[in-house]
């Protein structure tokens, strides 16, 4: 009797290691006596047990926080830059076969991908075409684990630390160039100023007569100010009709 009872364990237990459920999400890369014998799944899969060996694979997307790295830009500017991967598996066979662990070669990649390209560029292009570096990283990641079975969609650069001279410096520079900004469009102004007055002085010696109705307005406009004594000089043109009546 005890045996018949250890004989059903058995049976039952071999049952259940046959049978495998997947959600729809998973894979099941399976191998028979060692070799690989395709990708199974979603849903009831069957094996053989001891002749068949299996490994499940995540079909989601992972998201991979890449650590700090120190890097010297080409302008040899030292600074720390860490990012976020976005990638997943398409291929599981390949996920298992090809690396031992897709997660950290992917990690270590993509470490190393970072010092690269950030290290080709300049550091006002890493604070100003960071979507431009986004893209590079995004690609060379995506060509170095393809053989992985592996699907970079996106990296994007998260901080980009410096040390306190740099900000400093960064500092003054800005102040520089906000001062410089200021002085060209003062000078701008200056210039287009001094362009509509010598319009204006072209346009009046061309009319005396409009010279005379701007002097008189000049002339009503101080009579409108608060002083006892009013001194202005008058311009002959206007009192030669008078003298010409005289005679």
């Amino acid at each position: 009797m005890p045996f018949l009872v250890a004989v059903l364990i058995l049976i039952i237990i071999l049952v259940f290691s046959t049978i495998n459920v997947l959600n729809e999400y998973e894979r099941l890369v399976v191998f028979t006596l060692g070799r690989f014998r395709g990708v199974r799944g979603p849903g009831l899969v069957l094996i053989v047990p001891g002749i068949q060996r299996t490994r499940r694979v995540d079909l989601r997307v992972i998201v991979l926080s890449v650590p700090k790295q120190d890097v010297i830009t080409r302008d040899n500017v030292s600074v720390k830059v860490n990012a976020v991967v976005y990638f997943r598996i398409i291929d599981p066979g390949k996920a298992i076969i090809q690396v031992a662990n897709a997660f950290d070669a992917t990690s270590q990649v993509a470490q190393t991908t970072l010092r690269s390209v950030v290290g080709q560029h300049e550091m006002d292009d890493l604070l100003s075409q960071r979507d431009k570096l986004n893209v590079d990283l995004q690609r060379i990641l995506d060509q170095s684990t393809e053989a992985w079975g592996v699907k970079v969609s996106t990296v994007e650069i998260k901080d980009v630390d410096l040390d306190e001279t740099m900000i400093r410096a960064m500092a003054k520079q800005a102040e520089a160039e906000r001062t410089r900004r200021a002085k060209i469009i003062n000078a701008e102004g200056e210039k287009q100023a001094a362009d509509t007055l010598v319009e204006a002085a072209t346009a009046l010696s061309s009319q005396p007569s409009a010279m005379q109705l701007r002097y008189l307005q000049t002339l009503a406009d101080i009579a409108h100010e608060r002083t006892q004594l009013l001194v202005f000089p008058l311009p002959l043109d206007l009192i030669k009709p008078l003298l010409g009546n005289k005679d």
